[in-house]
């Protein structure tokens, strides 16, 4: 009876290898950087000898359990020695069957021929600065570039026509076109320079900062530029600013992401702080000295030519001219916690950013952001650096309206607090150091 109580280890330890070892090899198969080759062999390997073993154990106790049948033994002997008690048994088929479920979920999401899940994970980890991972641990470097260029947003290739937009326009606050337009010009007071309307949709929420006047607008960056960046919170207080935004991207050199070290083109009143080649989709995002938001693949010397008094770089262009960039497949990056920039005809501009990364919220994609900006009017709008960096600041006395006296702790410094829940790729929330911003004064 010894022997048969080790055959039923045996089958036991077999049993819980056998979907582990499956996982690393099917993983293996479409990726070497989770599963290495080498380890992706010795899975293989060690799958064929469990899965073997685990046959051979079975046949064993199948013959064992005929022939004790046809032993006839007195009734008080009927227990064999090594049988698992009936709480036992029940506790290893739940394990069991939860681990086989588990892996089998698992291999479904990441595998399976709905593309949904796959498409997703993959768009929104490559949209990431530092979790990439999430994509290249599960999938070959091939079958990333294909869902890649399966879903994305081909923006408009035109020059912005700054002809239309006319922010001296005056404003008509008796006859709404929608209810948009009636989100942007009811107002307790007249003289106010913004507004905040809250955006709460189905996977995100967030804030659009209505700037009434674009001259207001600057762009701002850190005291540490090409060290380490700055909080907005701090940009802000530095700047006596009424409201900022975080902006531009900043390179992430040797993944240390410090956030002071602008990527592209960064000019701050006409002076020119960077202007490192943007080879991408996206471009120059800034303001003219006629207070109109600019669009375009430039360097910094043809900004400067074009009127450009502040800028920055990032990507992708959103609308232009009125006219959305065009969608395959999901739009590309995911969802995630989302910053943007628009202007409408009417010189105002718009500022939204939105939540992410939890349960409740795993944030916007760039159809959402791109359709709220287009509903609110935008005729030229564009995506700025998201995720962790996505901020929307207010003076504290302003902030309170929109969060708590608990939330002021972590969200606030020198008097300058963010009142979007920011959520970072660990989970925490907590924002980070970036390299410029976007202040109303």
């Amino acid at each position: 009876m010894k022997d048969v109580t080790k055959i039923r280890i045996i089958a036991m330890i077999t049993s819980i290898l056998i979907p582990i070892l499956l996982v690393f090899c099917i993983v293996g198969f479409h990726s070497n950087e989770l599963v290495l080759v080498s380890i992706h062999f010795v899975s293989f390997l060690l799958l064929f000898l469990s899965t073997a073993i685990f046959l051979l154990c079975l046949f064993l106790l199948l013959k064992n359990k005929k022939k004790q049948k046809r032993i006839k033994k007195r009734k008080e002997k009927k227990e064999q020695v090594g049988k698992l008690s009936k709480g036992k048994k029940i506790v290893f088929i739940i394990f069991i069957s939860l681990e086989i479920l588990g892996s089998s979920i698992f291999l479904i999401l990441l595998y399976s021929p709905f593309k949904g899940f796959r498409e997703w994970l993959i768009s929104s980890a490559m949209a990431t600065m530092s979790h990439k991972y999430l994509a290249t641990w599960f999938y070959s470097e091939e079958e990333i570039n294909k869902v890649l260029e399966a879903n994305q947003l081909v923006e408009q290739i035109e020059d912005t026509d700054l002809d239309s937009i006319n922010p001296n326009s005056p404003f008509n606050r008796d006859d709404y076109e929608n209810e948009y337009e009636r989100d942007i010009f009811t107002l307790e007071d007249e003289s106010a320079p913004y507004k905040i309307i809250p955006i709460s949709r189905k996977n995100f929420e967030g804030y659009l900062a209505v700037i009434y006047d674009p001259a207001r607008i600057s762009v701002v960056s850190t005291k540490y530029l090409n060290s380490v960046g700055q909080y907005v919170t701090e940009m802000a207080a530095d700047n006596k600013a009424l409201l900022a935004i975080n902006g531009g991207g900043f390179l992430d050199e040797n993944k240390k992401g410090t956030g002071g070290v602008p990527d592209g083109v960064l000019i701050k009143n006409g002076k020119v702080l960077s202007d490192r080649p943007y080879n991408t989709s996206g471009g120059v995002i800034g303001f003219t000295k006629e207070n109109k938001l600019i669009l375009g693949k430039m360097n910094a010397k043809q900004a400067l030519a074009k009127g450009v008094r502040d800028a920055v770089s990032f990507r992708p262009f959103l609308i232009v001219n009125g006219k959305k960039s065009f969608t395959k497949g999901n739009g590309g990056w995911g969802s995630a916690p989302r910053t943007a920039i628009g202007q409408r005809k009417d010189g105002i501009v718009l500022m939204l950013v939105v939540d992410g990364r939890t349960i409740q919220n795993p944030g916007a994609t760039l159809v959402d952001i791109m359709n709220i900006l287009y509903n609110y009017g935008a005729y030229n709008a564009t995506n700025l650096d998201g995720g962790t960096s996505s901020v929307m600041v207010l003076p504290k006395e302003e902030a309170s309206q929109y969060i708590s006296e608990k939330e002021m702790t972590s969200h606030c410094k020198k008097g300058y607090c963010y009142i979007n829940d920011v959520v970072n790729g660990s989970g925490a929330h907590v924002t980070r150091p970036v390299v410029s911003s976007f202040v109303v004064k």
